[in-house]
This record gives structure tokens, C-alpha cells and sequence, in this order.
């Protein structure tokens, strides 16, 4: 067979290797603090089936050796910034190969931009955007300079909406999964942008955060694993505090006859989807690892 290196075992030939498709999202960064700020980033959105973040297409499956240990990491969400103060951004997701971008977080006010990452922060109503990675996640959008509000933080699946003269910016919208990793779930949404009145940006669909109206925070990503952004703070008061992203996920798909095999700091679950085991990994730190077999 073409590419598979073969052992012999009791005269049949065995393979040493396997295929494993994949989807890998990055943690969402956080929305910026207070004043009138742009919504967190979703995190990076890379996949061997369906649609990649940022227009993306489908990467390839990879090809791995048996009874080798692979990096294996969850990223953790970005924390909604306070006064004059971008959202933290997410961190990176890895299986094997594969790395996605955290979020970047949200901008604030006239002097913080939105920082760059899978897909970018929105900015503040006076900053520049956050850019997302090609084939990972869209950019922020754009505050509106007389004030009104901040811009959406980019989703995998839309860029961030600027703000106009009547509000901020709603968050980009997600990606929808494969059927070939279970139900078809939408993930990785953008946060809305903050505003200096009772309006606010709504967050991407996929999970992120609405953004806050005047002297509220903004809301955080939700659920957990959904890698989206978190929602701008509203304008003004100091105890106001921009959403918190969502953590990432990574699902991974093997055929039926194989089996993965994790360190202990490893939280994840498994089903039977068709030919396929599919395991949805909630928790990795940057030490653990899967082995196949």
C-alpha cells in the first residue's frame, strides 16, 4: 500500500499506521474593558472535514504512527479586560501537527486596539482592528469614531461587524461542524462590540458574547468549548469589565477497530459516529499526549 509502512504478523501484513481527521479550535479571547470597546475573537477553527475558519477549505486527514505519543492541548479562554484595557487573549489548541490561534481580544476605548489571533479582536471606537489568521478565523470589525459603540470581535465563519452611527457591531458569526464528528454544532462565534448607551452588539452565533450596554459588562462566551469571544464592556464605571472567551475543544475521528489512549490530565468523551470513534476532548494541558492504537 501506497505511503503505509506494513509490519508482518503471523503472515499478515499489519498496518503501522492510521488516519485521523480532525477539528481543532482555539480558546476565545475576551472582550475589551471599558470605555466603549470591541467583542473578543473566536479562537483559530482548523478542520480535516467540512469547512476551516476564514472561508477556509477542509485540510487532510492526517497520517499517524501507531503506539507514538502526540501533543495533545485545549486552550484556555482570554479574560474580558478592564478599564482601558484590551481582552486577554485565548490560547492554542494543538493535536499533532495542527496548532490554532487563540482569539484575540477586544479593543478599548480611543487608545487599544483589538489584538490579532485565530480571528481578531474588534476595536475599541477609536483603534484599529484585530486581523485573523488566514484559513482560521475573519478580523474584528471597526468602532465608529463619534462614540456609539465598538466593534464585533471576528468569528471562524464572518468578520466582525463595524460599528455605525446607531450602535456597535455585532460578532461574526461561527462555523457548523461535520456530521462526521456527531450532530452538526455551530462553534466559534465572535463577541458583540460594547456601547455608550442601552444598545449593545450581539454576539456570533457559535457562542459569543453580547456585548454591554452603558455601564454593564459585557457577556461572557458561552458555552465552554465553543472557542468564541467574549462581549465588550459598555461605557464607563470602573467596575465594568469586558466577557470572558470560551475555551477550545479538540474532536478527533478514527476508525472503529483503533483505539486512543490518554495521559491522565486529559478530560474527554467518546461515541460511535457510523465507521468512526470520535473523541471530544474538553480538557489538555500542554504536557499530555494520545497514543493510537
Amino acid at each position: 500500500m501506497s505511503g503505509i509502512m506494513l509490519a508482518v504478523l503471523g503472515g499478515k501484513p499489519v498496518p503501522s499506521n492510521i488516519s485521523v481527521n480532525f477539528l481543532v479550535i482555539a480558546g476565545g479571547g475576551g472582550g475589551g474593558g471599558p470605555v466603549i470597546s470591541g467583542g473578543g475573537g473566536a479562537g483559530g477553527y482548523r478542520t480535516s472535514s467540512g469547512t476551516s475558519g476564514g472561508g477556509g477549505s477542509a485540510e487532510s486527514a492526517l497520517t499517524l504512527n501507531l503506539s507514538q505519543a502526540y501533543t495533545i492541548t485545549v486552550g484556555a479562554s482570554g479574560a474580558g479586560g478592564l478599564s482601558s484595557v484590551a481582552g486577554g487573549s485565548g490560547s492554542q489548541s494543538v493535536f499533532a501537527s495542527i496548532t490554532s490561534a487563540g482569539g484575540g481580544g477586544g479593543g478599548s476605548g480611543n487608545s487599544i486596539n483589538g489584538v490579532n489571533g485565530g480571528s481578531g479582536g474588534g476595536a475599541g471606537f477609536q483603534t484599529a482592528i484585530g486581523n485573523g489568521t488566514a484559513s482560521q478565523g475573519y478580523n474584528g470589525g471597526l468602532g465608529n469614531s463619534g462614540g456609539a459603540g465598538g466593534g464585533g470581535g471576528g468569528g471562524a465563519g464572518q468578520i466582525g461587524a463595524s460599528a455605525t452611527g446607531s450602535g456597535p457591531g455585532n460578532g461574526g458569526n461561527g462555523v457548523s461542524s461535520s456530521t462526521l464528528f456527531g450532530s452538526a454544532i455551530t462553534r466559534a462565534g465572535g463577541g458583540g462590540g460594547g456601547s455608550q448607551d442601552a444598545n449593545f452588539g450581539t454576539g456570533g452565533t457559535g457562542g459569543g458574547g453580547n456585548g454591554g450596554p452603558v455601564y454593564t459588562n459585557g457577556s461572557n462566551a458561552s458555552p465552554a468549548n465553543y472557542g468564541s469571544g467574549g462581549g465588550g464592556a459598555g461605557a464607563y464605571g470602573a467596575a465594568v469589565n469586558g466577557g470572558n472567551g470560551s475555551s477550545g475543544v479538540v474532536i478527533i475521528a478514527i476508525p472503529t477497530a483503533n483505539t486512543a489512549t490518554f495521559t491522565g490530565g486529559v478530560s474527554q468523551t467518546s461515541a460511535t459516529v457510523g465507521a468512526n470513534k470520535v473523541y471530544t476532548i474538553t480538557a489538555a494541558g500542554v504536557s499530555d499526549t494520545v497514543t493510537f492504537s
